[in-house]
């Protein structure tokens, strides 16, 4: 990656100019079976659209706070990175009543209707299907993101040295994030074209380098995985061999 990159965003848009083609997130949620691979075009097109979502529709901008209230899922992902996109700092977990916005899965409902600002939900269904129904109080991501634009500017340049990402009771910068990212990848041994297969959650920080951050500083992938505690051992290393996974974090017996 760019040594020059000091925010998220700026690691995604040097992953798009190296090689746009490559996966970036393989998904899977072993409750369900769902499987989604996301290359780096297509992930960083999703990120385009939730930025101009966030910026535009729910009226957010540098210095206001999001609480993410979803799992490790390949939608958190994307919203991780619009919301740095964008400057908005995440608070994973963050309480929705102290939040400017709030970003839902489908059982933290009541929970996030704390927020007395904008709130959105994600019914996490297979393909990113929407809710049968929109929950009352909510925008339906899934609904309102596939009709944004697919570029996304920032009205306001995103300052890396503002806060970026709350997590684990410590607030990051994009370039303090950029710098643990980094430096992950280097423990791991992550180079680029490693493959990183991960169960562990979004809820803190090693979670979140792995699952996200330090495959895309080291120009990497990872293969993020749900509920990987339903595979059995022959399962796991069927995995690991179809994936061509070089490196693990998070996986039980591993």
């Amino acid at each position: 990656m760019n040594a020059s990159d000091r925010t998220p965003a700026d690691l995604l848009r040097s992953a798009l100019t190296a090689d746009p083609g490559r996966p970036l997130i393989t998904f899977y949620d072993d409750a369900t079976g769902e499987r989604v691979e996301l290359s780096v075009a297509t992930f960083a097109n999703w990120v385009a659209k939730t930025a101009n979502l966030l910026q535009g529709d729910l009226a957010a901008g540098p210095g206001d706070r999001l609480a993410l209230l979803l799992p490790a899922h390949w939608q958190s992902a994307v919203w991780l990175l619009a919301s740095a996109s964008v400057g908005v700092t995440v608070e994973i977990g963050g309480d929705p009543a102290d939040a400017d916005v709030v970003v839902s899965g489908p059982d933290t409902l009541e929970e996030a209707r704390a927020c007395t600002g904008e709130r959105t939900a994600l019914a996490l269904r297979p393909l990113g299907g929407r809710f049968p129904q929109a929950p009352a109080g909510f925008s339906d991501y899934a609904v309102e993101v596939p009709g944004q634009g697919d570029r996304f500017a920032p009205f306001v340049p995103v300052d890396p040295d503002t806060p970026a990402l709350a997590v684990d009771g410590m607030e990051l910068s994009g370039a303090e994030l950029v710098g643990r990212a980094r430096e992950d990848a280097e423990r791991l041994g992550l180079t680029a074209g490693s493959r990183l297969l991960t169960g562990g959650g979004y809820g803190t920080w090693e979670g979140l380098s792995a699952g996200l951050y330090a495959p895309l500083a080291a120009g990497a992938s990872v293969v993020l995985c749900r509920r990987l505690d339903r595979l059995s051992a022959d399962e796991l290393r069927r995995r690991v061999e179809s994936e061509r996974v070089t490196a693990t974090v998070g996986v039980p017996g591993a």
